[in-house]
């Protein structure tokens, strides 16, 4: 397993929620747990992956989720068994929406 952590510039994740949980880690996927941080004007993401040497594949598909949505404040963990990054950036949009849509707009 390799380990990944970056933390990222984003706009701040106005919502509040209670955690929220989204994918499997199941073959060829990954899932992505959201919470609550401090920082309002970054992310935190740690990675548990058991696919080795792709930090710059991952910098760049965290570094477009970053920008592309509202994640300052949210610490996020993602736990990757060879999915490909389009379903990662998938699982991140879908976690952003669940976490928007938690308790209603």
């Amino acid at each position: 397993m390799e380990q990944l952590r970056y933390k990222l510039p984003s706009k701040a994740q106005g919502k509040a929620s209670d955690a929220i949980l989204v994918g499997v880690t199941a073959s060829g996927n990954c899932e992505v747990l959201l919470e609550k941080d401090g920082d309002a004007a970054h992310c935190s993401i740690d990675i548990q992956t058991s696919a080795r040497g792709f930090g710059q594949i991952w910098q760049a598909v965290l570094t477009d989720f970053a920008e592309r949505q509202n994640a300052g404040g949210l610490k996020i963990e993602i736990h990757d068994v060879g999915a490909t990054p389009a379903v990662v950036s998938l699982r991140l949009d879908q976690a952003i929406e669940a976490w928007e849509n938690e308790h209603g707009q």
